[in-house]
């Protein structure tokens, strides 16, 4: 990863082991199914991650005998299975999604779109700005210097979560979603190293399915029980430890979330989520970074393939840099109907404190034909009080 004076670097999340999710006979994916019955409120969601084609057959009978889902049943019961075991089990009960209001720290939840078991640390309060909506002038984001469009874009508050993913799921996951994502500046002289903290997500609160258990250790992760403890008392049944505060309050330059971008072209939307590192001093300059994290979405029925990105870096000293490449982080993902996402985090430098940057995704149909796909124009700005990003976690 070599700092330039600006650089556009990729953080490595290379895990190659495809996971298979089916629920019943619909060769669809958990998430996309579960999405689809969870909205209808009436069926119940069977999931289960197997290692073979082999099983995978064997299993799929099994859960079409079990679930009636084509016969519409009115059960909301969530399962998985054990892949080394082959055994159904119940993981909890599916509750009703909150359109109104937030959920609260300890909160149980299946991903609507990755599909991964999860808990809600705390909330994030962002600023949306989606260019798929025609907004009036007021509460706008202006264009930065040579973005594409002229629009201006209102923002609106929307609510985002911090939580821990379940690490049985993250093998399972790692072809569409990094689960090493959340990275932070090492606190040493190197001004390069980064290190991340694994099973750490952001989340958007329409992406949340909640449900409950009765287990008191529901959630594998190594931070789960040193930031939560459970108490039958509330509900949810899981609180915050001082631990989960103290470390919240310390690490909050760095991990706050606070603007959202979106923007849709020809049917596949790309949401950009810029997080400002930190400074280091490089060769007697200050080099600022950032981490973006981006996903595709595929909203359409066509089957598309990302194959290139152009990026267009702009930063305050008045250097404006082009990055070209084949696909993101080392792929070119397959976006379908059956696994519509993906998404990633990568990690941008500056000799200057602020910047912007935007550019396009080429996209490639099944016929051989190609579009853009716009990334929509996003500010790089510092926090005020550099602060020294933290060395770890530690307790």
């Amino acid at each position: 990863m070599k700092a330039a004076s600006v650089s556009c670097c990729t953080y490595p999340c290379e895990r190659a082991r495809p996971g298979k999710m089916a629920v019943c006979a619909l060769r669809r994916g958990l998430l996309s199914t579960v999405s689809k019955y969870n909205k209808k409120h009436t069926q119940r969601i069977l999931s289960a991650i197997d290692t073979t084609s082999r099983f995978e057959v064997y299993r799929l009978r099994l859960l079409c005998r079990a679930c009636g889902l084509s016969a519409g049943g009115q059960q909301r019961r969530l399962m998985s299975s054990r892949a080394e075991g082959k055994i159904l089990e119940t993981v909890g009960v599916f509750e009703a999604v909150k359109q109104h209001g937030k959920y609260e720290t300890g909160q149980l939840f299946l991903h609507s779109v990755f599909g991964y078991r999860g808990i809600v640390l705390f909330p994030w309060h962002a600023r949306l700005y989606d260019r798929d909506i025609t907004p009036p002038m007021s509460d706008s984001k202006p264009e930065p210097p040579g973005a594409h469009g002229s629009k201006e874009v209102k923002g609106k508050t929307h609510t985002y979560y911090q939580v821990l993913i379940d690490t049985r799921d993250c093998p399972h996951i790692s072809q569409r979603s990094q689960t090493e994502a959340v990275t932070f500046l090492a606190n040493h002289d190197d001004s390069r190293a980064l290190y991340a903290i694994p099973g750490l997500d952001y989340v958007s609160h329409e992406d949340i399915l909640p449900y409950n258990s009765t287990e008191q250790v529901p959630i594998q992760h190594e931070l789960f029980e040193r930031f939560l403890m459970y108490n039958p008392t509330k509900t949810p049944p899981f609180t915050a430890r001082d631990t989960l505060k103290a470390w919240q309050e310390k690490n909050h330059p760095w991990l706050e979330l606070s603007d959202v971008h979106r923007e849709t072209t020809e049917s596949i939307r790309v949401t950009v989520i810029p997080f400002y590192m930190g400074v280091r001093e490089a060769q007697n300059s200050h080099v600022y970074w950032w981490r973006y994290c981006i996903r595709l979405e595929n909203m359409g029925n066509d089957v598309v393939q990302l194959r290139e990105r152009h990026w267009r870096i702009f930063s305050l000293s008045g250097t404006l840099e082009t990055v070209r490449g084949r696909g993101v982080v080392g792929r070119e993902p397959v976006l379908s109907k059956e696994q519509p996402a993906f998404q990633y985090s990568s990690h941008v430098s500056l000799q200057a404190p602020s910047g912007h940057m935007w550019g396009t995704f080429r996209i490639e149909r099944t016929d051989g034909s190609h579009f853009d796909v716009r990334i929509p124009p996003f500010s790089l700005e510092s926090n005020k009080d550099d602060k020294v990003p933290p060395a770890g976690y530690t307790f």
